[in-house]
């Protein structure tokens, strides 16, 4: 007879989630430091680390982890080990290079997840989201050398956004879309993915074929994504097809204006192209998909609430606010303003999650 038992699954995931949340919190404090706001804890290091505790310390773990557990293998669960604890070190008093490194670690194991998932299942997919794991080392290991984060950036981006552009095909097929729909998406993810190393190498020509990439990515998905159809539906459908669209025309913004300017390095325009990225698209997309994924991840249900909808409205009217007056028009008012609901939005998300995870798992 065992003396303890193991923990259930669920918990053993959520405790790797925890992580995640302290990196997204550190990640929104950060926003307030950066805002030139006050904010709930004053460090030194946090806008230094904002970027990359947000990208691989909050969704860099959140995507590892539902890799792994499709992966199914307790070896992959080392990879969103090593992403939340690499932000949870980039947090300590220990020299920013140790979080750096354990960052990188954790961005090789996710991309040694690809290897075991492309044994299993040889599809275009797989490669797009695999193309998205080699950039994320790519980015974690120039910033471990000492390459600023506005540098690397094109590496970031192209991370998240070809690896949700690799789950977005692979649901293609529900639709039932023509045959050239497949070879049109990973044409233009493979331009994309190229014009990356362009870009830190010839920034110039570099940038613009980045914003051609985007654009061309966006116009491909959007064309034959099944959110086009759930738009008309109703409840968590709905919903999500909402939060795909609007994150979609956030990423064509971002491609318009790397398309228009070229490099940006700092000011609006850089604001600008990151917050359209993370917070309008890639934000939109954990949204739109948490109340299939953290079910699936967690072994809890999380039912769609209509109240969902305020958050992700607060979103993108904010984002709208920060961007298209504040960034586009010098107003340092309206970026704070944008900012501010911003981060009250996300936190609204959260609140909403967690609660309606517990109160269901309370009246079970």
């Amino acid at each position: 007879m065992e003396i303890a038992q193991r923990a259930p699954v669920g918990t053993r995931r959520l405790v790797l989630l925890v992580p995640a949340g302290l990196a997204l919190l550190a990640g929104l404090d950060a926003a307030l430091l950066l805002l030139g706001l006050p904010a709930p804890v004053q460090a030194d290091r946090l806008p230094q680390v904002h970027g990359l505790l947000m990208v691989l310390g909050f969704v860099g773990t959140l995507i590892a982890l539902e890799r792994a557990v499709a992966l199914g293998r307790g070896a992959a669960f080392s990879a969103p080990a090593l992403l939340g604890a690499g932000g949870l070190l980039l947090l300590s008093p220990l020299p920013v290079t140790v979080g750096q490194g354990v960052q990188l670690a954790g961005t090789l194991a996710y991309g040694a997840l690809y290897v075991a998932i492309w044994r299993r299942q040889q599809a275009a997919p797989v490669a797009v989201q695999a193309l998205g794991a080699v950039l994320a080392v790519g980015g974690s290991a120039l910033w471990l050398v000492g390459v600023d984060v506005p540098t690397l950036a094109p590496f970031l981006v192209g991370f998240l956004v070809l690896t949700i552009a690799g789950e977005r095909l692979e649901l293609l097929r529900v639709g039932f879309p023509p045959a050239h729909a497949e070879p049109v998406v990973v044409t233009a993810s493979l331009a994309l993915a190229c014009a990356v190393p362009v870009a830190l190498l010839w920034p110039a020509v570099g940038y613009p074929a980045l914003g051609l990439g985007l654009l061309a990515l966006v116009i491909a998905l959007v064309r034959y994504d099944v959110a086009r159809r759930m738009v008309r539906a109703g409840g968590l459908p709905r919903f999500s097809a909402l939060a795909m669209l609007t994150g979609y025309a956030w990423l064509a913004v971002a491609g318009s204006i790397w398309l228009v300017v070229g490099p940006v390095a700092s000011g609006p325009g850089y604001d600008a192209v990151l917050h359209a990225v993370f917070l309008g698209f890639v934000l939109s997309m954990v949204m739109a998909h948490a109340p299939v994924i953290l079910p699936a991840v967690l072994r809890r249900p999380l039912p769609y609430r209509p109240a969902m909808l305020v958050p992700l409205a607060a979103l993108h009217v904010t984002l709208a606010l920060r961007i298209l007056v504040g960034d586009a028009h010098g107003s340092t008012a309206a970026v704070q303003v944008g900012g501010v609901g911003n981060i009250l939005a996300v936190l609204g998300f959260l609140g909403l999650a967690v609660h309606g995870t517990l109160r269901t798992k309370a009246r079970a």
